[in-house]
Order: C-alpha cells, then sequence, then structure tokens
C-alpha cells in the first residue's frame, strides 16, 4: 500500500490530514483503470507492523476510539455530524457515504493474526522470485522514461521504485477489488483504529473533491490501499505527485504511482548511489558485541575486518548497521541509510531486503549468496508472547507483549543472550529461544 503508514501482517493484517480546498469535479468523468487479473504472483504480504504516523494539522473529528455504537447507521450519523461541526465535511464526503455499509468480512481481517510467521528466508525468495525478477525487467522497461526521470528528479533507483511496483501490486495486476468507503467505514465502526479510518474516509473525500479521482474508482485494499503501489489515502494527499502532467494525481494511474513512490522515498532521504545493503563475510574471532553497537562507517567496518561477499566492494564515510537476518549461522549484511528508507514504505527488515534484494536482482546484481539455516523454525506468536513476558520478567524490556518478534524483542533477547554467555545475534527461533518457551 504504501502501508508506508498502516499495518499489514503475513496470512491477514493485522496520517498528514491535509484537506484540500474543494474543487468542482470535472464534468466529464476519466476512465477508470481497469485491474488485469494476470497469471502473477501475488503481493507480498509481511508479517511486521508498519506504521510512520504523519500528525493532522486539522482539530481531530473523531469520538474515542472506544465509543460504542449501536448500529452502523448511528455511526455514519455521528461521523458526518463531527465531520460537519469542524468544517471539513463536504457535499462530497455526504455523497460517499450516503451508501456505506458494513462490511463484516473486514472486521474479520482486521482481528485475525497468524499464528506463524515466516522465516527470513522464505520471505525473501517469495519477493525476489525468478517470476517476479523477469517481470521487473519487463515492466521497468516498459515503463522506462517515466521510472528514469522520477529517478532524474527524485533521486529514487528506478529498480527500487520498480521492486516496490512489485511487491505492493504485482505490477498493477493486483490492487485491490474491495469496496473502499466500505471497508474503511467498517473498520471506522468496529473502533480499534477508528480515528485511523476516518482520517481516510475524510482524505479519499478530499481526493475527489480537488479531481483527482472519482468515487467509482474507490477499489483496494481492505485496509485502505489504492492503486499501483498502495498509497493510503492521507499519504497520498501529502506525497502524490502528478506523474503524467495531466493536472491530477491519480493512484490508479502508473506514472503518477510510480512518479510519487520516487517522491516519497527521496522525501524521506534516499542517497543516490548507495545500495540498501552490502553482503558481507565476518572474520575469524569476530566480536559479536558490534552486532549492538550501532551505526558505523563503511570503513569502520572494513577495518573491522569484514569483507565483501561475491566480487561486490564497499566502503566509504557512509554509515551502515550490521544486521545478521538468521543469526550467526547464516548470511552477514551492512544496512546502510537507503534500506532504512525502504522501511518508511514499511517498516519491516524483511520487506525491505526484499525490496533491495528484487531490485538488486534486475538491475543484474546477485542474491543472497551465504547460506541460510534453513533446520531453524519460527515461533508461534502464543511461543513470542511467552517469550516477551518472559524476557520482561527477566528484567529485558521488550517494549509489550503483542506476539510479533519485532526490533525491540529481538534487541531484549540478544541483552538475554550476552547475559547468558552467547552470542548475541538476536536470532529467535525455536531453537534459539527454547528455553524461555517451554
Amino acid at each position: 500500500m504504501t502501508f508506508q503508514t498502516f499495518y499489514r501482517s503475513a496470512l491477514s493484517a493485522s496520517v498528514v490530514l491535509i484537506l484540500a480546498s474543494c474543487a468542482s469535479q470535472p464534468s466529464t468523468q476519466r476512465t477508470p483503470i481497469k485491474v488485469v487479473q494476470a497469471d502473477t504472483p501475488k503481493p507480498v504480504i509481511v508479517q511486521e507492523t508498519r506504521q510512520v504516523v504523519v500528525q493532522p494539522t486539522q482539530p481531530s473529528t473523531q469520538k474515542p476510539s472506544q465509543a460504542y455504537y449501536a448500529s452502523f447507521d448511528e455511526w455514519r450519523n455521528d461521523f458526518l455530524s463531527r465531520a460537519s461541526a469542524k468544517g471539513v465535511g463536504s457535499a462530497t464526503l455526504n455523497r460517499m457515504m450516503a451508501n456505506a455499509s458494513l462490511n463484516q468480512r473486514v472486521i474479520d481481517l482486521d482481528r485475525s493474526q497468524a499464528e506463524f510467521t515466516k522465516m527470513p528466508w522464505e520471505y525473501v525468495e517469495s519477493a525476489a522470485s525468478s517470476t517476479r525478477i523477469s517481470q521487473g525487467k519487463s515492466k521497468l522497461s516498459e515503463n522506462y522514461s517515466v521510472l528514469a526521470s522520477a529517478e532524474n528528479m527524485y533521486g529514487t533507483s528506478k529498480e527500487i521504485t520498480t521492486a516496490i511496483w512489485g511487491m505492493e501490486s504485482s505490477f498493477g495486476a493486483a490492487t485491490g477489488s474491495m469496496d473502499l468507503v466500505n471497508a474503511l467505514s467498517s473498520l471506522a465502526y468496529d473502533g480499534r483504529r477508528r480515528e485511523f479510518a476516518e482520517n481516510q474516509l475524510l482524505a479519499m473525500a478530499t481526493m475527489a473533491d480537488r479531481g483527482d479521482v472519482y468515487l467509482s474508482q474507490l477499489k483496494g485494499s481492505w485496509a485502505g490501499g489504492m492503486g499501483h503501489t498502495q498509497f493510503i489515502p492521507t499519504t497520498w494527499l501529502s506525497e502524490g505527485v502528478d506523474g503524467n502532467g495531466d493536472g491530477h494525481k491519480d493512484p490508479w494511474n502508473s506514472a503518477d504511482a510510480l512518479s510519487s513512490t520516487a517522491s516519497y522515498l527521496g522525501n524521506a532521504g534516499w542517497v543516490r548511489g548507495l545500495a540498501p545493503f552490502y553482503e558481507v563475510r565476518l572474520p575469524s574471532g569476530f566480536d559479536y558485541t558490534l552486532l549492538n553497537s550501532g551505526k558505523r562507517s563503511l570503513d569502520a567496518w572494513k577495518s573491522a575486518g569484514l569483507s565483501a561477499v561475491g566480487g561486490e566492494s564497499f566502503g566509504g564515510n557512509h554509515e551502515a548497521e550490521l544486521w545478521l537476518p538468521a543469526g550467526k549461522n547464516g548470511p552477514a549484511l551492512l544496512l546502510t541509510k537507503n534500506f532504512d528508507v525502504i522501511k518508511v514504505y514499511n517498516n519491516s527488515s524483511s520487506y525491505a531486503l526484499g525490496v533491495a534484494l528484487l531490485a538488486k536482482r534486475m538491475a543484474g546484481g546477485s542474491g543472497i549468496v551465504q547460506s541460510w539455516p534453513r533446520n531453524e523454525q519460527p515461533l508461534s506468536r502464543t511461543q513470542v508472547q511467552t517469550l516477551q513476558r518472559k524476557l520482561t520478567e527477566l528484567g529485558y524490556d521488550t517494549g509489550g507483549v503483542d506476539g510479533v518478534a519485532g526490533a525491540n524483542t529481538r534487541k531484549a533477547f540478544a541483552r538475554w543472550q550476552s547475559a547468558n554467555g552467547q552470542i548475541p545475534d538476536g536470532f529467535i527461533s525455536q531453537n534459539t529461544a527454547s528455553s524461555l518457551i517451554w
């Protein structure tokens, strides 16, 4: 999507509210983009939470999220009343909401959570499959003018933009067919993420008010993702650009979507010519405490004995962090600022590695060279919760018990490993965490 500001989960999924001045809707409707269901890989769904919150500039129109509504119609009427009272309602919003209806399936999807998550190699190999690499090269060639122009203007690598396109919607073949008004209205009525969902509805009405989209186009992901690169409405309002110069910013137009993605990453600080990661080999007797020592320059890592893998080279003053995605028995990667920039689109290290690797392969580079410890198995969500509780009880705060082995949990586990005479690689599996979950 970008659910660059939202959540997505492995098997189910787990804002700048800028309201532009209303523009009259053109009398002639542009033809909506037809979604072609091609025989392509399904979009990648990741397991980690990702949310970059852009604060609203308007006073909140939301009733407290815990408020109970006796019916969907009661919520809708109250939502429109609150919007009007705050001066953010419009005729378009009222027209958009007139036929909104409850979709229980959306609520079920939002509440469901996968019990098991993928190991990093399963995710990465799916993200950068041979089919997706081939399709990516073809799509890059077909859209070269738009992608090259966006790269020149915003700095973001055209391969990275194309890779995100592939990850988010299988290059436009799977932009989503869910009625966005009904989906977001259902999330708002349910209440768990009411403020988020109501802000998206207001943003969609603003998009229509300024003539960028038509209400008939509003089909996408159940959680609000729109178009080729799955922006959510509020982020589109602040980050969308007119890539084809027709005077509109339409996420269902590939030129607009791709240009907006490149611009979004450029605004987040993309560094031209810097790889998102470098695969390295650790020297014999490596000091694993450096894993948690923070970032240092690429040259400093070379001085620590790290060497490039696969005939590639690295060096210079750019800072990087050492990451062992599968622990001490798997690949070693130096993550640069551009890796972090990809994560503004989706705050998942696995997602960022998938995008970076797919882009690298499309550009003719190699895949991960070092082998993965394929004998390792993931923890279930229930087991992760047990691990989080146990670590916190022992004084290694995981930042909460949510069943997701995210960065805080991995860092807490690494501290426990260090205190117990183990290599603090932070890799959590059935094997490495067995003494804490049984």
